[in-house]
C-alpha cells in the first residue's frame, strides 16, 4: 500500500483552491510541485528552444500545441525520476493525458470538485487598487472604509477578471474542456474526487486519502 515514489495530478477548475491544497500536499507528503504554467514561463524566460517554440505560439495567440507541452513537461518529469512529484496545470486534453500514461506511471488524479455559485461569490468579493496592485475582500479582508483603498484613500476597482459574469464564462469553458479529460482518468481507475465549499473543509479528506497511498511526513492537526 505504501509506495516510495508516488506521483500524482491534481485537478479544479480556478477559485477552487488548488494552489492552497496543492502547498499543503507538497509540504506533508515531501513531494515536488510542477506546476505547468510556471513551467512554460521559465522556459520562455531561459529562451530554451521548447521555450521559444511555445512564445511564438503565445505570441499569435495561439494555443501550445499537445505535442510542445507534452515534451515540456516530460522531459521535467524525466528529471524528477527519483522523486515523488504533483503535477498542476497538466494534462488539459485527452491527447496530452494518454501520451502522459504512456510514460508516466500516475498514482492518482485528485480533482477538487467545489460548486461554481462558491467560487464565483468567492471571486466577485475581490476589489483591487489599481495603483498600488494591493487586493481587498469583502468578506476576508474588507477595506477599513467601504470601496477605498486603506493607504491612500483612492477608490477601489473591480477587475474584468473578477467580475460574475466573465468568472461563470470562465469556469464553463473549464468545464467543457476538462470534462473528457476527467472522464479518461476515470475510466483508467485513477480519478478521485473531493467536494467541498472550502479548502479546509476539502484538504483533511484529501489528506486522510492520500495517507492510505504514501506516508506522510506528519500527521497534520486540522483547525475549523
Amino acid at each position: 500500500m505504501i509506495s516510495k515514489i508516488f506521483r500524482a495530478v491534481i485537478m479544479g477548475p480556478p477559485g477552487s483552491g488548488k494552489g492552497t491544497i496543492s502547498t499543503r500536499i507538497v509540504k506533508d507528503f515531501n513531494m515536488k510541485h510542477l506546476s505547468s504554467g510556471d513551467l512554460l514561463r521559465s522556459q520562455i524566460l531561459n529562451k530554451t528552444t521548447a521555450g521559444q517554440l511555445a512564445k511564438d505560439y503565445i505570441d499569435h495567440g495561439k494555443l501550445v500545441p499537445d505535442n510542445v507541452m507534452v515534451d515540456l513537461i516530460l522531459n521535467e518529469l524525466h528529471n524528477m525520476k527519483s522523486h515523488s512529484w504533483l503535477l498542476d496545470g497538466f494534462p488539459r486534453t485527452v491527447p496530452q493525458a494518454g501520451a502522459l500514461l504512456k510514460k508516466e506511471p500516475i498514482d492518482v488524479v485528485v480533482n477538487l470538485n467545489v460548486p461554481f455559485e462558491v467560487i464565483i461569490d468567492r471571486i466577485k468579493g475581490r476589489w483591487t487598487h489599481a495603483p498600488s496592485g494591493r487586493i481587498y475582500h469583502t468578506e476576508f479582508n474588507p477595506p477599513k472604509v467601504q470601496g477605498k483603498d486603506d493607504v491612500t484613500g483612492e477608490d477601489l476597482i473591480q477587475r474584468d477578471d473578477d467580475k460574475p459574469e466573465t468568472v461563470r464564462k470562465r469556469l464553463e469553458t473549464y468545464q467543457h474542456n476538462t470534462q473528457p479529460v476527467l472522464q479518461y482518468f476515470r475510466d483508467h481507475g485513477l480519478l478521485e474526487e473531493f467536494a467541498g465549499r472550502y479548502s479546509n473543509e476539502i484538504w483533511p479528506k484529501v489528506h486522510s486519502f492520500l495517507s492510505t497511498k504514501t506516508e506522510p511526513l506528519q500527521y497534520t492537526h486540522y483547525g475549523e
